[in-house]
C-alpha cells in the first residue's frame, strides 16, 4: 500500500494536480505546518495549504533527494530554490489502512528559507480566501 500513496504523492507533485489531493487525503486528516503552532485539522485545510504549497515549492528546481519509507508512513527530503534562497526540508507523510493520508508535516531548515515561506504562504493563502 505504501508505494500507492507515494506513487500518488510523487504524481501529483510532478503534475502539480491539486485535484488529486481530494482523493488521497483523509476526511480527518491533519496538517502540520513549519510556520504554524497549531495543526490544522481537516481535509479542507489541509487542501488548502498543500493547495498553496504547490504553487510555492513546485517549480522546475524542486526534488526529492532522499526517502524513508515504513508500513505506513515516510519521510521525504527535499530541496527547491524559492528567489535565490536554497530550502531544505522534509515532508512527513502517514496514512491509514485505506491508504488516506491522516498526517503531513513539513518542517523547513534554514531560518532564512523558513521566513521566505512564512511570507510566500501567508500571500498564497490570503490570496484564496
Amino acid at each position: 500500500m505504501n508505494q500507492d500513496v507515494l506513487a500518488t504523492w510523487h504524481a501529483l507533485v510532478r503534475t502539480r494536480d491539486t485535484r488529486g489531493l481530494d482523493a488521497l487525503l483523509a476526511d480527518q486528516v491533519v496538517f502540520h505546518s513549519p510556520v504554524v503552532h497549531t495543526p490544522q485539522a481537516g481535509k479542507a485545510v489541509t487542501t488548502q495549504y498543500l493547495s498553496a504549497a504547490f504553487h510555492v515549492f513546485f517549480n522546475p528546481s524542486f526534488r526529492y533527494v532522499r526517502e524513508l519509507v515504513g508500513p505506513r508512513d515516510a519521510v521525504l527530503e527535499f530541496q527547491v530554490e524559492i528567489d535565490g534562497i536554497s530550502v531544505n526540508g522534509v515532508d512527513m507523510i502517514r496514512w491509514d489502512e485505506a491508504g488516506k493520508i491522516v498526517d503531513f508535516k513539513v518542517m523547513i531548515r534554514p531560518l532564512k528559507a523558513i521566513n521566505l515561506i512564512h511570507q510566500k504562504m501567508a500571500a498564497m493563502l490570503q490570496a484564496n480566501q
